[in-house]
């Protein structure tokens, strides 16, 4: 029974750690534009090959 005493508040810890991380990626806008990069790497009009 002593050993909830020390895994409530590491997990209290560990949860308000995630949700801040969860909060800064928002406002940050790290899912502003989720899909764009799937369907850019599948578009021809940007290669790597230079233009002759």
């Amino acid at each position: 029974m002593i050993v909830l005493a020390y895994l409530i508040p590491i997990s209290l810890l560990l949860g308000g750690i995630g949700l801040f991380a969860f909060i800064y990626t928002v406002r940050t806008d790290q899912y502003d534009d989720p899909e764009g990069d799937a369907r850019r790497i599948l578009s021809d009009e940007w290669d790597d090959q230079p233009k002759p």
